[in-house]
């Protein structure tokens, strides 16, 4: 009988992403998984630890139990109590004590106290990013500390013994990177068929010469939702566009119901800019990647960025908030603390491509994408799963 139980509350997107990139090393007899759609987040969190309780068997052998943080794990050893013999293991992709509402009224505090009673049921807690773990620490007194009639003290020192960061593995061999069309004839003739394979993992530097006249192809690639901040992109863009200068923009990303009320008639405000508007299917999806220069983010929540990533992977040029987990992936070049700091930089690089290239080879010489990979990263997330 399996001795790993997988439990995922919310199993689409980036939580489904991890465990089809870690469980694939894993031998099917050695664990079960037990999912529940990514549809209607806010019952998946309420009601997740009674339907997992009811569903899980009672007859098992299992002896470590992972799950994501979206699940009440406290709630769920209460239901089940012969599950409390595993060695529990919490994920966080997200946290609920930093994330953003619109207004401070509207937060649900009960998604945040379970994610903190989670923590104290876990026996160990790892966070996709220093910023995830440290905003959500370093949140919990002041969080607790509006609940009336009541005192908490030293719950920040039990959890924090537990965390560590392990970030999301990003399974890069199976995207494609920069290496197409004529930049792909002229590397043909520069170095051959042999040679030409043998890097074709890696970001290829093209004369800029070939380049010149193309304008910039700037990407956004994030949810169409106010805690990216659409708004402050289509300020940036109107203003780029306000300065003369010639560029594209793919807006990409998942989109919803509603459309934020800024991307109203972009395209007729952005004459022949916008060349994409909305998701495309994936293999699309990173053909437009790899087709880009910049990649752009106006998050005002971002514990991690897999689109980022996915997209300075296949070639593009990271422009990101100087606040969040950026700070944390990328040089401070790369980072901006205004709307005007951004317009500036897209800007100079506009209007002088050679420039933009430039500053593109020296980031693609330093950056290393290593940290980030599947292929670094699931090794230590089995190892992991089989810590019992």
């Amino acid at each position: 009988m399996a001795q790993i139980l997988v439990l995922e509350a919310f199993y689409g997107g980036s939580h489904k992403q991890l465990l089809d990139v870690i469980l694939k090393d894993l031998d099917p007899t050695t664990y079960d998984l037990y999912t529940i759609p990514a549809k209607k987040w806010h019952w998946c969190a309420r009601m997740s630890a009674l339907h997992f309780a009811e569903v899980i068997p009672a007859a098992h052998q299992y002896r470590l139990l992972f799950t994501s943080s979206v699940l009440n794990l406290a709630e769920l050893i209460g239901l089940r109590p012969d599950l409390g013999r595993c060695r529990r293991i919490v994920y966080f992709h997200e946290n609920q004590l930093c994330y953003p509402v619109r207004e401070s009224k509207q937060r649900d505090v009960q998604y945040g106290v379970n994610q903190i009673t989670a923590c104290l049921c876990a026996d160990a807690i790892r966070f996709n990013s220093r910023h995830n773990m440290h905003s959500f620490l370093d949140s919990i007194q002041s969080f607790l500390s509006i609940v009336p009639n009541m005192k908490f003290k030293g719950i920040r020192e039990k959890i924090a013994q537990k965390c560590k960061v392990l970030y999301f593995p990003i399974a890069f061999h199976q995207i494609p990177r920069r290496l197409a069309g004529i930049e792909s004839a002229l590397l043909m003739l520069m170095i051959g068929d042999g040679a030409s394979i043998g890097i074709a993992n890696r970001f290829v530097h093209v004369p800029t010469v070939f380049r010149r006249s193309t304008p910039l192809h700037l990407i956004w690639p994030h949810r169409w939702e106010h805690d990216k901040h659409p708004e402050q992109l289509v300020d940036a863009l109107l203003a780029l566009q306000a300065k003369g200068v010639d560029f594209r923009v793919s807006i990409l990303g998942e989109r919803f119901e509603t459309v934020p009320a800024c991307f109203d008639q972009l395209s007729e405000r952005l004459p022949g800019k916008v060349i994409h508007f909305g998701p495309q299917p994936k293999d699309d999806y990173y053909r437009t990647l790899m087709e880009g220069d910049v990649v752009l983010s106006t998050a005002l929540h971002e514990f991690y960025g897999v689109a980022m990533l996915e997209a300075v992977h296949c070639g593009c040029v990271p422009l990101a908030p100087n606040r969040l987990v950026y700070p944390e992936l990328y040089p401070k070049d790369k980072l901006y603390n205004t709307t005007e700091q951004l317009v500036k930089q897209l800007y100079n690089w506009c209007r002088n491509r050679p420039l933009f290239e430039k500053h593109r080879q020296a980031f693609f010489d330093s950056f290393a994408m290593d940290p980030y990979s599947a292929d670094h990263l699931v090794p230590v997330f089995v190892k992991l799963l089989n810590s019992f």
